[in-house]
């Protein structure tokens, strides 16, 4: 009888520190504002030349904002789905290959390196995005 109490209070506990996990990401994970948002998309290649597209949405993530100046304007992204989300892989027709010399699409909120993908990035009123071509090197 021991032995089974105490394997039940192991799964009791398993499940809480499982319920406390899912309460803090909620808390903290990224909130989308709805409703109409002025924005400004950069894009800054290799070379450094940055190409600037501004407008109003009423996506709530980046990603949909991407899809919605794809489908607007002159900007073209292509990417893969994996497990973090949406990974880069070229933006207007520049492509980014991490294997071959550690170059990526980075992406910048409003100045700062960005904290999250661009599936989980949320849009606010008055934001600057900035997909930066970079080069990743070891020091």
């Amino acid at each position: 009888m021991k032995k089974s109490t105490k394997i039940i209070i192991g799964i009791v506990a398993v499940i809480a520190v499982i319920a406390i996990l899912f309460g803090i990401y909620k808390v903290n994970a990224p909130k989308a504002q709805e409703g109409t948002k002025a924005y400004t998309v950069e894009v800054k290649d290799k070379d450094g030349n940055v190409t600037s597209y501004t407008g109003k949405t009423d996506q709530e993530f980046l990603r949909g904002l991407m899809d919605e100046l794809a489908a607007s304007q002159d900007f073209a992204y292509t990417g893969s789905d994996g497990d973090y989300g949406l990974y880069i892989e070229s933006i207007n027709g520049i492509t980014a290959d991490y294997n071959t010399d550690g170059a990526y699409w980075s992406i910048y909120v409003n100045g700062e390196y960005g904290m999250y993908g661009a599936d989980q990035q949320p849009v606010a009123d008055g934001d600057t995005f900035t997909f930066a071509y970079e080069v990743y090197s070891a020091q």
